[in-house]
């Protein structure tokens, strides 16, 4: 779900102009999963340039506020989400811990690192959303703790229906800065794409793991 509509154009704009997200509807890419994709992001880059990075967190931490209060902790998805959710925390002055994908094997196994007060809700943050599955595991395993998640803010979505399937199944309440359809209406409207590349980047998001250039 889209929060603000300003804010999910301008940051696909920010993504494109950093190459954060690149769109080849002539030269596809491969994914690690084998999928042929036209879309390629690497929301992680946002960190190294510093305007953006800081419209980012500006914009995550105003939506962290209005949406779900100050009295919250923050937890990144690792490894993506963790600097810049802990740029929000910094922002925000709240607690910050990150999630692993599965408990490490040595020392104290902890999946959640840092500490979590008891009583205490989570908010996460996530870079990416693709099926939403590695993010969900991440709220289950937050959840296990007997920690509330109060819900998730992503950078961006692909929008795929599986991911809106899996959240609704989860019960679990998902933003995004921006998402797939405001990147495409933004790339036709700025000639970032040429207009029949437009037709290649929507039936490719239909059915993206049939999807053949």
């Amino acid at each position: 779900m889209i929060y603000n509509e300003k804010i999910a154009f301008e940051t696909a704009a920010h993504l494109l102009q950093i190459n954060a997200i690149k769109l080849e509807p002539k030269n596809p890419f491969t994914w690690a999963s084998g999928w042929k994709s036209p879309i390629y992001c690497d929301n992680r880059l946002a960190l190294s340039f510093p305007k953006v990075r800081d419209y980012l967190m500006e914009s995550i931490a105003q939506q962290v506020t209005a949406l779900y209060g100050s009295d919250v902790t923050i937890a990144g998805v690792a490894t993506g989400a963790i600097g810049i959710g802990a740029l929000v925390a910094q922002k925000l002055n709240l607690p910050f811990v990150y999630v692993r994908p599965k408990p490490k094997k040595h020392g104290r196994q902890n999946q959640i690192e840092g500490i979590v007060q008891e009583g205490q809700a989570v908010v996460v943050i996530e870079d990416l959303i693709s099926t939403g599955m590695s993010s969900l595991n991440a709220v289950t395993a937050i959840e296990a703790e007997g920690i509330k998640v109060l819900g998730m803010i992503a950078l961006f979505s692909y929008g795929f229906s599986v991911a809106e399937n899996n959240f609704k199944e989860a019960a679990v309440q998902l933003y995004t800065l921006s998402d797939y359809n405001h990147l495409i209406e933004h790339a036709t409207a700025t000639a970032t794409i040429e207009k029949e590349q437009q037709e290649t980047l929507v039936n490719w998001r239909k059915d993206p793991a049939n999807w053949k250039p």
